[in-house]
């Protein structure tokens, strides 16, 4: 992703978020249905899934024609902090039984927000053990961790808490956050969000960045709410 290059970096219920507007996780809905317990295929999760070129608000899909930036090769010190830099099943603990990746943002616009997309589907209680360790890992970690890569090393200096979607309410968990990084050279401060979403055995999976030092103030809610849309209408 776009930060990648300037910062080798890559992918707590009922805290203030550091917007000051709502919290930034709820508990899980024991009133809703689980999902079955395998979970989805990848076949499934394509389906509800942003196609090659979809139109997403402002934004488009696309498909990543490598793997996505968010994988094994990104880990995290201290080890707790994991989840925050990737979820990837290689390094983070929780693998999932399918995962399907795609990317958001405006083609022409290098300098805009890029979100890239992530749906995992984990069997038996995988998710929400998935989603018990970021939230974990966005209590102890959110004086700062470093990220590893395999030729560089990044600083977070902050993880914040920060507003969930407006949907929140209609999933079993939601976890959102804004990192402050700092660059290769340790002057320049960047911004990266990461909002996370479990219903059932699935989790979808939203991080953003741009290239520079602006904060793009979260997510697009565009992208969360369609893509909860689309899956939403999935399922049933």
């Amino acid at each position: 992703m776009a930060l990648a290059v300037l910062t080798g970096c890559g992918e707590g219920a009922d805290e203030k978020p550091a917007d000051g507007k709502g919290t930034a996780g709820k508990s899980p809905a024991a009133s809703r249905p689980a999902s079955p317990a395998g979970g989805l295929d990848e076949a499934q999760l394509t389906a509800v899934a942003f196609t090659d070129g979809e139109r997403v608000g402002e934004f488009t899909a696309s498909e990543y024609t490598l793997d996505g930036p968010i994988g094994d090769a990104y880990t995290a010190t201290p080890a707790v902090c994991q989840p925050l830099v990737s979820l990837a099943g290689d390094v983070s603990g929780h693998e999932p039984t399918a995962q399907v990746q795609r990317k958001v943002d405006k083609p022409t616009d290098l300098r805009g927000v890029t979100v890239d997309v992530t749906l995992r589907s984990y069997a038996g209680d995988g998710a929400a053990k998935a989603m018990a360790s970021l939230g974990r890992a966005g209590e102890e970690c959110a004086g700062g961790l470093t990220e590893e890569r395999a030729f560089a090393r990044g600083t977070y200096e902050k993880v914040e808490p920060v507003t969930p979607p407006a949907f929140a309410d209609e999933a079993d968990e939601v976890k959102a956050y804004r990192f402050t990084i700092l660059d290769v050279k340790g002057k320049l401060k960047l911004h990266e969000y990461l909002t996370v979403v479990r219903s059932g055995s699935t989790t979808l999976a939203f991080r953003g960045e741009v290239l520079g030092t602006t904060d793009f103030g979260g997510i697009p809610d565009a992208v969360t709410a369609a893509q909860w849309k689309k899956f939403r209408a999935g399922q049933a």
